[in-house]
């Protein structure tokens, strides 16, 4: 039994959320892009002052450690970080893909694959594979799409394709049984059952050492309007 405080950042979403035992107290989101390291640490403060709660109440930290947005990440994790070395407190990180494939398996009434994807630009996705029972199928992997992907699954199974990255699939996967549906975002109301397990397994990551999964090098880009210039 413990009260977690997660934080996901790993897309164009800021989610922070409260829990106890598994169980969703509190969130505070955003879908307004990577303004990530302007709006965490206030919406950590804002959950704390609008429910009567003292961060020296919680138990544990829990980050989305990627794959994602290098930025994204870099700043969750540094929060994140820094709370847990402050609080004296463990740190648990969970896989983005993971936290959205198995919540959304779970939910599940009917019977299919879930194939969480995350934008990694141009056609390319962060993605895995699950089934109904939130096992892994295809380990993460970052997958250029193309129309035979995932085709031997397709033919046996439907699969429902989600998140940031899915949408722009569409026009590649045309299998009669790929779905493409809910939901469509990262969040940290995801993350809850898979921090509290990690939690009572006593899985956590050395404070000092731990980085981000970001799975993909990263490629400094020049703006537009630099160019310009």
């Amino acid at each position: 039994m413990a009260t977690i405080l997660n934080i996901e950042t790993s897309t164009e979403v800021c989610s922070v959320t409260l829990a106890k035992d598994g169980e969703l107290l509190f969130l505070k989101e955003s879908l307004e892009g990577l303004n990530h390291s302007e709006l965490l640490t206030v919406f950590i403060e804002e959950l704390c002052a609008e429910n009567n709660f003292e961060l020296k109440q919680i138990d544990a930290v829990a980050v989305s450690k990627g794959p994602g947005s290098y930025t994204g990440l870099r700043i969750g994790v540094s929060v994140a970080k820094g709370l847990c070395y402050g609080l004296n407190i463990p740190l648990i990180a969970v896989n983005s893909l993971e936290t959205m494939g198995i919540s959304t398996a779970l939910k599940s009434t009917e019977k299919m694959l879930f194939c969480p994807m995350i934008d990694a630009r141009r056609m390319e996705v962060y993605t895995a594979l699950y089934n109904q029972d939130g096992e892994e199928l295809q380990p993460v992997s970052a997958e250029i799409i193309d129309p035979e992907f995932h085709s031997q699954y397709l033919n046996e199974n439907k699969i429902l394709f989600f998140g940031n990255g899915a949408e722009k699939c569409k026009t590649q996967i045309t299998h009669p049984n790929a779905i493409f549906g809910e939901p469509k975002k990262t969040s940290a109301q995801f993350m809850q059952k898979l921090t509290e397990t990690k939690y009572n397994k006593k899985e956590f990551e050395d404070v000092a050492y731990f980085e981000p999964f970001y799975l993909k090098n990263f490629v400094a880009t020049i703006p537009k309007n630099k160019l310009l210039k």
